[in-house]
């Protein structure tokens, strides 16, 4: 029976996808940068085609023109440096147009960014074993595949494309020179479009296969998401210590706060406020501290180290949390419901050992633990 965790059947996260990136395994085709290498060079050369020409008619006129100038000062490379000086813009427009291509290509992809550690040595790079192994394993044969796939069809497109145009080259013989360069660069114009929209077919069939290659490579088994929910969430040890640490931050902020109070009401531990009502000084209720999860225990931690009364009124303690901010008043028709309390602290029957009174906190401030109104 295999085990169900070892299995490679589950979609990757979006951190296994993160690290993939950083480490390079991005979707990457060589054919489809290929093909729009090839379709931009074809746009080129229909664009600057032209002046390319020319500027190869001037430099081999140049090439092949002296003077008594050029005899008398002997310089065989001075006219040919000249004439080439008009190559330069067409070779560097295609430079450009090649590299945009390229950009293009990987930014069609979704791969286009650059990572500094693929830089760094490999040794798994120049270790002859693992190139072996890439060469003749299943990867090794499949790309050796697509690339006889590719000549035959490529070979295919190139044939029927000289061949259909077979009579009209042969008949250039008894054409001019100028109509038989024109007949020619029109036919190689034709063969390079039909090859290149060829190099776009196998593009668009060796995109879908590398993205499940991508995706088969990204798999991953149900124990690798769990552990790696596990890391994200933390162990329950790390969890404990980072909400003592939180307690302990809170308790330092509400330590004064909490000893004004005279009573802390609690849901039991997930919210907790505490109230002050100082006879002569306060005409209402004051909400001192209040606080939910880390900061509601810490609330607590405070209250029983200070001795101020603690009571579970979950429905009372959220209306507070989510109708009162700290060192305000309560609303006021919570009023009635929070003196209840306060008349049962004062006349210490929560010392005694005393029931809670019950108390009936109004339709309009009952709030579940989301904060959401119940009605």
């Amino acid at each position: 029976m295999s085990d169900e965790g070892g299995e490679k059947t589950e979609a990757p996260t979006q951190k296994r996808k993160q690290k993939a990136a950083d480490d390079g395994n991005v979707l990457r085709s060589k054919d489809f940068a290929t093909a729009l290498v090839v379709l931009a060079g074809v746009a080129w050369f229909m664009l600057f085609g032209p002046s390319l020409v020319s500027a190869c008619k001037a430099l081999m006129a140049a090439s092949f023109q002296f003077d008594r100038g050029d005899v008398e000062d002997f310089s065989p490379w001075r006219a040919m440096s000249e004439a080439g000086y008009k190559l330069v813009p067409s070779l560097v427009s295609l430079l450009a147009i090649s590299l945009i291509a390229t950009i293009v290509s990987s930014a069609g992809l979704g791969s286009l960014r650059f990572n500094g550690s693929l830089l760094a040595p490999k040794a798994s790079r120049i270790n002859p074993a693992s190139g072996l192994k890439r060469i003749i394993g299943a990867h090794g044969w499949i790309e050796l595949g697509k690339s006889l796939l590719k000549v035959v069809l490529l070979g295919v497109i190139g044939g029927y494309m000289l061949w259909k145009s077979s009579r009209t080259t042969l008949g250039l013989s008894s054409s001019n020179l100028g109509d038989a360069v024109g007949a020619l660069g029109d036919t190689f114009m034709s063969v390079m479009i039909a090859m290149s929209l060829g190099l776009v077919a196998i593009a668009l069939f060796d995109v879908p296969v590398q993205i499940l290659q991508l995706f088969r490579k990204l798999r991953m088994s149900k124990q690798e998401i769990r552990d790696e929910h596990k890391e994200s969430e933390g162990s329950p040890e790390a969890k404990g210590q980072q909400r003592a640490a939180m307690r302990a931050m809170a308790t330092r902020g509400f330590r004064k706060a909490v000893t004004e109070a005279h009573v802390v009401l609690t849901n039991p531990t997930h919210f907790a406020v505490a109230l002050r009502y100082e006879r002569g000084i306060d005409q209402v209720p004051v909400v001192v501290a209040k606080g939910r999860g880390a900061t509601a225990l810490a609330i607590r931690d405070l209250a029983g180290e200070h001795r101020v009364p603690i009571l579970e009124y979950p429905m009372l303690a959220r209306a507070i949390y989510y109708t009162s901010k700290e060192n305000q008043e309560v609303r006021d028709d919570l009023y009635t419901a929070i003196a209840t309390v306060l008349a049962f602290v004062f006349n210490l029957n929560a010392q005694a050992g005393g029931s809670p009174p019950p108390i009936d906190v109004p339709q309009g401030a009952r709030f579940d633990e989301n904060g959401v109104e119940i009605r």
